[in-house]
């Protein structure tokens, strides 16, 4: 399996057995980052909880580590792991003057400047997407036909009536019923300006206390305004990072819905597909569906409850053979109204809700797992292309799926373990107080006609 590793330095990956030791964990991590000594510990997570500890009898599959995790690698006492002058110098020995990076910015929430020497570090350790790759290499301009009632000059010339418009055009993307930029779009748009955006980089936002400051002591017992998070008001994302989710033939969905329409109960699955460029959209991304996995699970007709899945691992390999990889999940939420017309109920609308929190909270989880990987972030992702299908009824009492994916501030508030389903009104989360063991920024949101901001 593949673990990602986040240093001070920035983010690699190393490939291991399940079986192997932890000690050899150490060894590859040691080997990768071409470390100096072995002065550095390993944690499951980023606040230094959870370590992972070198030992030659404990192996790696026991920790609970999973293909795709991230474990957080933090030097013990502030040892200097890294080599300065290997990044520093060429093979002559002369210093090397680092080249500007391409990196971009974003919403005031989820975007920090940074240093370009910071972002081209990044940027040399990213693998990205196949299909990320293929849209960073063209301009996403939009062509448009010559007015003939407009323009007045000849076939090889231009004017404001008929040049290309830009990927983020707002006129074009409201004609075309376009509700949210494709992420690249949105990157466009960030490195238009005279800088080209090489000054800043994507970040994702953060829920926890910042450790390792010394102006008081550690929380609860201190903190201070440098590692307080920042309080966050829930605002629209103006872009996503999959733009349609299409299934690769009707059969697909028939066998999945098999099981509800024999034995009236939900159902859960995972969608195994690509990525593709997706035309309709400027830059745009398609999640390609050709597979689907239901994994061990116990249903009725109002629940779902995932059971521990033992041929995971198999199946992710099987599929890596075939060239796929997990693009989304996908329930069903269907409750019959008339069983001869095969008709069912419409129970999701703007008067309910679209995805209940605790689908959100469950979106949110994947997308953590899976993110996406990001040359403009210094941590190497950002994001996540992981999509969620919800398989209801419509307004006219027909089966329907609907494609949606959480926001970044709602990954990160899942992934700090904030956000709480409530128990009796399904469309309401709840964020967590502060206690002793966890600080809780504050969570505003508006409510809508009202012009003014409540906390959560």
């Amino acid at each position: 399996m593949l673990l990602r590793i986040q240093s001070p330095e920035g983010t690699k990956r190393v490939e291991v057995n399940g079986t192997e030791t932890t000690s050899k964990l150490y060894e590859k991590v040691h080997d990768v980052f071409e470390l100096n000594s072995f002065a550095f510990a390993l944690y499951k997570e980023r606040n230094q909880k959870n370590e992972i500890s070198s030992s030659k009898s404990k192996i790696i599959k026991n920790h609970g580590l999973r293909h795709g995790d991230m474990i957080y690698l933090i030097p013990i006492n502030g040892a200097l792991l890294f080599s300065t002058n290997s990044s520093n110098s060429n093979q002559s020995g002369e210093p090397v003057e680092s080249q500007p990076s391409t990196s971009s910015s974003g919403n005031v929430s989820n975007v920090r400047p940074s240093s370009a020497a910071s972002a081209n570090k990044a940027l040399s350790n990213v693998k990205e997407d196949e299909v990320d790759v293929l849209l960073s290499k063209v301009d996403g301009k939009i062509k448009r036909k010559r007015d003939e009632k407009l323009c007045r000059h000849n076939s090889n010339s231009a004017c404001v009536h008929c040049s290309p418009l830009e990927p983020y055009d707002d006129k074009y993307l409201k004609e075309q019923n376009i509700k949210h930029l494709s992420f690249h779009s949105y990157i466009c748009k960030l490195t238009s300006g005279v800088d080209r955006g090489k000054f800043l980089a994507l970040e994702d936002i953060s829920c926890r206390v910042k450790n390792g400051c010394k102006d008081h002591p550690p929380w609860p017992k201190g903190i201070c305004s440098k590692c307080q998070p920042s309080a966050i008001t829930l605002n629209r994302q103006v872009y996503r990072h999959v733009d349609n989710v299409a299934f690769e033939n009707t059969n697909l969905l028939e066998r999945f819905l098999n099981y509800w329409r024999t034995t009236g109960h939900q159902r859960v699955g995972i969608l195994y597909g690509t990525y593709e460029i997706h035309a309709d959209v400027p830059l745009g991304i398609r999640a390609n569906v050709v597979a689907i996995y239901e994994p061990p699970q116990e249903s009725s007709r109002d629940s779902i409850r995932l059971l521990p899945d033992d041929r995971e691992e198999l199946v992710d390999q099987m599929a890596e053979t075939l060239g796929l990889r997990r693009v989304g999940w996908i329930f069903t939420d269907l409750l019959p109204e008339d069983l001869q017309a095969g008709t069912v109920k419409h129970t999701r609308n703007i008067d309910s809700h679209f995805l209940s929190a605790q689908e959100c909270i469950m979106a949110g989880y994947y997308q953590n797992k899976y993110p996406n990987p990001c040359k403009y972030s210094s941590a190497g992702f950002f994001g996540s292309k992981f999509a969620t299908v919800c398989v209801t009824g419509d307004k006219n009492n027909q089966v329907i799926m609907e494609g949606y994916q959480v926001s970044h501030q709602c990954m990160a508030l899942v992934r700090d373990n904030c956000l709480l389903p409530t128990k009796d009104v399904p469309e309401l989360g709840y964020v967590r107080e502060s206690s002793d063991k966890q600080y809780v920024p504050d969570v505003y949101y508006k409510v809508s006609g009202v012009g003014k901001y409540l906390p959560m």
